[in-house]
């Protein structure tokens, strides 16, 4: 039950250069999207309101993307990955072209979470059916085109983003996904063909409902801890409580499960387990840095916001750079050896930060501290999805990649809670009085990215010593 796979070599120009494409530009759907809308807020505010409530533009995509990724990972292993990426990229065209027709502020959160359906498939069926078609050997450059995408979308987002709110035209930010879907839908039907064994496949209909509204509830909490109520109001603490009830019940049911949503060994396997906890802290990392290093860098040095914007991009062009870099260092050394590699570079890069902050601040010293932390999590995060992937067979692989993705989503929304209760808790000791309580609350959340690479580091160091499969 596998893939298709054309002729060796990785490029535009080999036999499955036209999936790459596919995948390649199905990536930039998510990527281009998560930093697109940021720029265009004021001006969507502007023209249908919602000031209070324009927080859940983001919210609503990232709930509905993170707690579905499960959900259509199993699904691949049971129908293949065609029909499941085609479902994401239809969900998220129709997400889309809703938003650019949004009249008021509810509807558009509504539409932002169709968008966010649809992209809970599209980004791991790129990554799990990159792990088909190509060897081990091959898959870190792989690796490294599709994160090549997010370093691109994030000069081309806000870019993009600024550039249609300035003209008035903010819907279309949304609309400019439409030939983008169609597009990459169009390649991967005519390029990308799979062989999917007929076996009857009995769904999980109730695990699969108690995951999603469990994970719903927990992932609520962390987006809007703090925010919209407070972690101790009776609302945080119901919300907290019936999901970890939910997800309890969850457990008990898939024990029983003919075909669980989320078989136990992606929990019980080291190299899994292993993998899936640096995925949560390399989730954790990356939004912690990109939520607080522009304000750090407007608020205290009063940079231009492109010029913060540039700064902070120098992350995700870092990690491409080491992804494709990485497959060369663990088909010598191992995965274990290559994700130590990254996580020293992670702490080396957050530590320079934290010291930067307070000691001797510039611009050039905060982007190269973030250029390192992005080689760092290239070098981490690469290895660790391959090795996980490379352990399982087919039938396996979209469960392993999608609990993967689904722990870096679950670790961005965690380390966005984490640093958002840490700085603000700095901010309003010191007062809320202008750059000085900016500067000590950024340290703050800095330090925190600090211990959060150890953690990861930990992680890495639990890993099993495993050499790389033969290519």
């Amino acid at each position: 039950m596998t893939a298709t796979s054309a002729t060796r070599g990785v490029g535009f120009r080999s036999e499955r250069g036209p999936v790459l494409v596919a995948l390649m530009l199905t990536t930039a759907l998510v990527a281009i999207d998560s930093t697109i809308v940021a720029t265009a807020v004021p001006s969507i505010v502007d023209d249908i309101g919602g000031f209070t409530s324009f927080p859940w533009l983001f919210s609503s995509y990232l709930l509905a993307q993170a707690v579905t990724v499960p959900i259509y990972a199993k699904l691949s292993d049971m129908i293949g990955r065609k029909p499941v990426v085609f479902i994401g990229i239809g969900l998220f065209l129709l997400g889309s072209v809703l938003c650019g027709f949004a009249w008021s502020m509810p509807v558009l959160i509504a539409a932002r979470l169709v968008q966010g359906l649809g992209a809970g498939a599209v980004q791991p069926m790129a990554i799990t059916i990159a792990g088909d078609i190509y060897t081990v050997a091959e898959r870190a450059k792989v690796q490294g085109y599709l994160a090549s995408v997010w370093a691109v979308s994030a000069v081309l987002g806000p870019t993009l983003g600024g550039t249609f709110a300035s003209l008035g035209i903010w819907r279309a930010i949304f609309f400019v996904n439409v030939p983008v879907c169609l597009l990459a839908a169009w390649m991967l039907a005519r390029s990308f063909h799979e062989s999917v064994g007929r076996e009857r496949h009995r769904v999980d209909v109730l695990g699969a409902t108690l995951l999603t509204v469990a994970l719903s509830l927990l992932m609520l909490a962390l987006l809007e801890g703090g925010h919209a109520w407070a972690w101790d109001s009776p609302a945080g603490i119901t919300i907290v409580v019936a999901g970890a009830v939910l997800l309890v019940l969850f457990v008990l049911v898939e024990r029983r499960a003919a075909e669980p949503v989320l078989p136990a060994f992606v929990f019980t396997r080291r190299l899994l387990l292993t993998t899936t906890l640096i995925a949560f802290g390399v989730g954790a990392v990356l939004l912690g840095l990109t939520s607080y290093v522009p304000t750090y860098l407007q608020g205290v040095l009063g940079a231009d916001p492109i010029v913060a914007g540039l700064a902070l991009a120098t992350l995700t062009i870092g990690w491409p750079i080491a992804a494709s870099l990485s497959g060369r260092i663990y088909l010598r050394l191992g995965f274990r050896a290559t994700n130590l590699i990254g996580v020293t570079l992670a702490v080396t890069g957050t530590g320079v930060l934290a010291i930067v902050v307070a000691l001797s601040p510039t611009v050039l010293l905060v982007a190269t501290g973030c250029f390192v932390v992005g080689l760092g999590l290239g070098f981490t995060s690469t290895p660790s999805i391959v090795a996980a992937q490379s352990s399982v067979e087919w039938s396996e692989r979209g469960v392993v990649t999608g609990t993967n993705m689904f722990s870096r989503s679950v670790g961005s929304a965690f380390g966005v809670a984490v640093f958002g209760a840490l700085s603000n808790a700095v901010y309003a000791r010191l007062g809320n009085h202008g750059p000085d309580a900016i500067a000590e609350a950024s340290s703050a959340v800095f330090l925190a990215a600090v211990v959060a690479a150890v953690l990861i580091a930990a992680a890495v160091l639990a890993m099993p010593k495993v050499m790389a499969p033969p290519a």
